[in-house]
């Protein structure tokens, strides 16, 4: 009986060492991570917008009038004065008017001689006289109006630009309005770029200063334009569909690389007041919202959601979510889950911006 009660106490201390053993090894180890608060303070940096880049005068050039094209005096891409002669249509017709309405006048005026004669010596009324000088006015009226089409059947540039493509040959026959070609005076050009209401308030606020209107381009292969832009003017009205209103800038182009109709970046500075950074390694994506872990007074770390104002680089600037006493942790975060109970070794904030 003895012996039956002695294995029983032995059976319950090994079942108790056993409950101790598995008690022992379900204990979580405290892990011990970076923490860090985020950083205030006063930066900058550049943004972008798509643009559009614009001749400052890109014309359509259209006949005045109907004919065959006798010549053609430019090429494509060539770059014209202003005043010289692109195109000439065939100008027998309307210079044949033209003699015609000379000689109209010249009889309207012996007409208009012949009355005032007549007139002085009470032969013919005052109102004939009259009618003879109107009919003479008339005519040279006339005169004028075929000398103008005369003028128009030599197309001229009315700036100093370059010529687009040419939309026919010699010899075509074109009617009054034909377009012929465009005209493009490249010496400096716009470029427009959409802003969001947000950030056109945000221009507005802190455009005190001269540097804030100075902007830049990037060209479509990357490569940035020599010469600084500044924003000239912005559009009057939102565009209700996309809630952003159009700025325009203008740019140097001495060299005459930029072309109407291309594309590039136009890159904006922007100054940051008091702005709150954090390094960009310390958060992560779920389902299309940005997440830190903060670490309470008890060593336990909580979600929090924050929105990223803008992003510099390995860093991101907090626009709400976080306050500066906040500690959130830095590293090893793809390790934790909430409510998971931490150590923690805080590093100052410069330094946590600086880690790569």
């Amino acid at each position: 009986m003895k012996s039956t009660k002695f294995f029983i106490v032995i059976i319950v201390f090994s079942l108790m060492g056993m409950s101790c053993n598995s008690k022992k090894e379900t204990k979580k180890e405290i892990g011990k991570y970076t923490a860090t608060s985020p950083l205030i303070i006063d930066t900058a940096f550049t943004k972008e917008y798509v643009a559009e880049i614009q001749s400052i005068q890109n014309i359509e050039i259209r006949a005045k009038v109907k004919g065959f094209i006798e010549s053609i005096n430019v090429d494509e891409g060539q770059l014209v004065k202003s005043g010289q002669v692109l195109f000439t249509i065939r100008p027998k017709e309307y210079e044949a008017e033209l003699i015609k309405a000379k000689a109209e006048v010249k009889k309207a005026e012996l007409d208009a001689q012949n009355a005032k004669n007549l007139s002085d010596k009470n032969i013919i009324s005052k109102s004939e006289l009259a009618l003879s000088l109107a009919k003479l006015e008339q005519t040279k009226a006339d005169e004028s109006l075929a000398a103008m089409y005369v003028s128009y059947t030599k197309v001229t540039a009315p700036f100093e630009g370059l010529i687009d493509r040419l939309k026919f040959k010699q010899g075509s026959l074109i009617d009054e309005g034909t377009l012929l070609t465009t005209l493009s005076n490249n010496k400096k050009m716009y470029a427009y770029f959409n802003v969001s209401e947000s950030e056109y308030l945000d221009y507005k606020t802190r455009n005190s200063k001269e540097k804030n209107n100075i902007v830049s381009l990037l060209l479509a292969n990357g490569q940035a334009h020599k010469y600084k832009g500044k924003i000239e003017t912005i559009q009057g009205e939102f565009d209700i569909n996309t809630g952003s209103i159009a700025f325009r800038a203008i740019f140097p182009n001495p060299d005459a690389l930029l072309k109407h109709g291309e594309t590039g970046r136009v890159q904006m500075y922007v100054d940051l007041k008091h702005a709150m950074i954090i390094p960009q390694k310390a958060t992560f994506e779920l389902q299309d919202k940005v997440y830190v872990y903060v670490v309470d007074k008890n060593n336990i770390i909580k979600l929090r959601n924050i929105k990223i104002k803008q992003r510099l680089n390995n860093l991101f600037v907090i626009e709400s979510g976080l306050s500066e006493e906040d500690v959130f942790i830095v590293e090893g975060i793809q390790s934790l889950k909430e409510e998971d109970k931490v150590e923690t070794t805080l590093i100052p904030a410069k330094t946590a911006v600086s880690i790569k």
